[in-house]
């Protein structure tokens, strides 16, 4: 965790991708407890909602996740609740308590650990290890197909537009953005968009900065009550061209910080409208 402010937010980042199991196995499980929202998520979008057993209480989608039985957070899991539900895989965040993990392998159980992927193409190899472990990769290359497909239709319908200075604000007090290593900003650029603050070297940002950059819009990540604030605050600042222009956005926190392949063009999708229409 990060700062109080966007706190529910910055894990999100962190979900996803290829790492370490034990101990393995070449059967498709049917088991499942998932400590991932991401994956949850895609679980059912492979098909496999129903191998689905335990999950957090992020796990928020699609609505049939939150039927699931919940067995913690993504960092902090009940064991013997995990135990009960007889899982032969167990999803895990890098952010999953290690001293909890080690536990369940010492336990006998197999753990898959999902780093975070960087961008599109990360999400896409991401997917389909997933799909691989549940047994559904067919399933997933024909998911695949179709969201590539849209993506360059997208990208297609685009070519030759004004790029588009954006700024995404993920987090306040401190201000916080998306840098180059967030699939945040492979999301901007896939959308038209320039992220002015690709080249920061931590995600803690500016108003100053922002000023001198001069976004032609904003995005705040929503944030309940406090990202209705924070449009408040930026409305202040009337030289910048995203409040002259009252181009300042608010966006679902999940589609933007917590993307399967699918989600991730909707939100390009969404994006171009923003940026472009």
């Amino acid at each position: 965790m990060l700062m109080r402010a966007f706190s529910p937010f910055v894990f999100f980042f962190l979900f996803l991708s290829n790492a370490f199991s034990f101990p393995s196995s070449t059967h498709p499980p049917h088991r499942i407890v998932s400590l991932v929202p991401t994956v949850t998520e895609e679980l059912y979008l492979l098909g496999a909602g129903d191998k689905i057993v335990g999950v957090t209480v992020y796990c928020q989608r699609p609505p049939e996740a939150q039927t699931k039985e919940k067995v913690g957070t993504v960092i902090d899991v009940n064991i013997e609740k995990i135990i009960e539900l007889r899982p032969d895989l167990v999803i895990a965040s890098p952010l999953t308590d290690h001293k909890q993990i080690r536990k369940l392998w010492g336990l006998g159980l197999r753990v898959e650990i999902f780093d975070a992927p960087t961008d599109f193409q990360g999400l896409c190899e991401s997917f389909l290890t997933l799909s691989r472990l549940v047994g559904k990769e067919q399933r997933a290359e024909e998911v695949l197909e179709r969201t590539n497909k849209e993506l360059e239709a997208v990208r297609k319908r685009i070519e030759g537009l004004a790029k588009r200075r954006v700024f995404v604000q993920i987090g306040a007090n401190p201000l916080f953005t998306a840098d180059r290593a967030s699939f945040i900003n492979d999301l901007i650029e896939c959308s038209g968009g320039i992220n002015i603050a690709s080249d920061a070297k931590t995600g803690i940002y500016s108003r100053e900065e922002v000023i001198k950059r001069n976004p032609d819009t904003i995005l705040i990540v929503t944030m309940g009550i406090v990202g209705e604030r924070e449009k408040e605050v930026w409305l202040r600042y009337e030289t910048i061209g995203a409040v002259k222009n009252r181009r300042i956005f608010s966006l679902d926190s999940y589609r933007v910080c917590s993307p399967t392949p699918v989600s991730f063009v909707r939100t390009v999708k969404e994006l171009v409208r923003l940026f472009h229409e």
